[in-house]
């Protein structure tokens, strides 16, 4: 789950983390209300839980509280990445006589997290590892210590730092670790975070990205609204307790079990298809939970075909053809099906839809080859 920046400055602030003065506006009167009890300049900043809004003149500056109404008003008008703007984040705007970067992420090869740091912030961290990367430091944690105060204290010294200064940002540091643990992030950062020229440190920008598999720890993001950091199809699955994400081809795909839809997706491009997303039902998908899926893949107006691949176990392929014929009924469905189903109450399933007049397959392969042909001709 991607927090939008006021609720990662929010919560860098309840750890200790300094960040500029500032309030969350959903409309104009609001924007004035919090503008009035500023000092300007003041920055306006659309809340999208998308990276490079700057770039996309999703950040603008103001001077006077009318500057504040112009800029709300422009981006409250417009879409970054396609997701529309519905909240501002006004705040006093930093000097900053340096920029640097500090975030931690997990490094799913080392099986752990990893404290990243660098004296060029102000850009994506990818951009400074391809550009300057001697000038990113990295600290491995080891899962059993943690990350400490004093290791904290050799990054800011490896970036220069030395006496009070040493001892504030390497707090900040600390600080950053310990919030991310507490919120099972997969990344926190804070870019930039500004070096003042009294020589004070403030957050200027953060970022925070929950584990999605932690979020029962985590009730405040339980009613969070999904819309504008998923796809449409995403957050009908969600709201259905279907595993989707959403990809850039023309076939449509469902099948239980992750591992076997990984496979159906590498089945579809090894002859030559493009799959247009992955639904996972799960085991022992009752037949509204197929009907649900069908309904889910096919409300993408990039699919041409569908494949379900479908190995009962728990799941039974009875339900599945039942769910099959309840979602064609009921939703009119004229797109061309290909069905692999092998595994309990395979015979049931099979003769189901056969009378129905769909044809069953037993090999994944035969009915990857079969979609990708149709899609083709399509």
């Amino acid at each position: 789950m991607k927090l939008l920046e006021y609720e990662a400055k929010r919560i860098l602030a309840k750890y200790g983390i300094p960040i500029p003065r500032g309030g969350l506006a959903a409309n104009i009167a609001e924007a004035r209300e919090i503008a009035q009890t500023l000092k300007p300049p003041l920055v306006v900043k659309a809340q999208v839980p998308v990276a490079g809004r700057g770039k996309a003149g999703g950040i603008l500056f103001a001077e006077s509280v009318d500057d504040v109404e112009k800029a709300v008003n422009k981006l409250f008008n417009m879409q970054i990445r396609g997701i529309p703007v519905r909240s501002v984040w006004i705040e006093e705007k930093v000097n900053a006589k340096r920029e640097l970067y500090f975030g931690m992420t997990v490094d799913r090869l080392n099986k752990t997290y990893v404290m990243i740091g660098s004296t060029e912030g102000g850009m994506e961290i990818e951009e400074v590892a391809e550009k300057a990367p001697q000038k990113i430091l990295k600290f491995p944690v080891d899962p059993l210590y943690g990350f400490r105060l004093y290791h904290a204290r050799q990054m800011a010294k490896r970036m220069g730092y030395s006496g009070n200064q040493l001892s504030a940002i390497a707090n900040i540091f600390y600080n950053l670790y310990r919030a991310g643990v507490d919120y099972d992030a997969e990344l926190i950062e804070m870019n930039p975070l500004a070096e003042t020229p009294e020589g004070n440190f403030v957050a200027m920008d953060a970022r925070i990205i929950v584990d999605d598999n932690a979020l029962f720890r985590h009730p405040e993001f339980k009613e969070r609204p999904l819309e504008g950091e998923f796809s449409p199809q995403e957050v009908e699955a969600a709201k259905n307790d279907l595993a989707y994400v959403k990809l850039d081809g023309d076939i449509g795909v469902i099948g239980n079990g992750a591992g076997l839809v990984m496979a159906t997706l590498d089945a579809i491009q090894l002859y030559g298809g493009k799959p247009a997303n992955f639904l996972d039902v799960g085991g022992g998908a009752p037949s509204e939970k197929i009907a649900a899926a069908l309904r889910i893949v096919l409300s993408d107006s990039n699919v041409k075909a569908l494949f379900i691949n479908i190995l009962g176990g728990i799941t039974r392929c009875d339900e599945v053809a039942r769910g099959i014929l309840k979602a064609r009924e009921k939703l009119g469905i004229e797109k061309p099906m290909v069905i692999r189903l092998v595994g309990t109450n395979e015979e049931e399933g099979k003769r189901i839809l056969t009378e129905a007049g769909i044809q069953v397959l037993d090999s994944m392969e035969e009915a990857a080859r079969q979609v990708v042909e149709v899609a083709r001709r399509l």
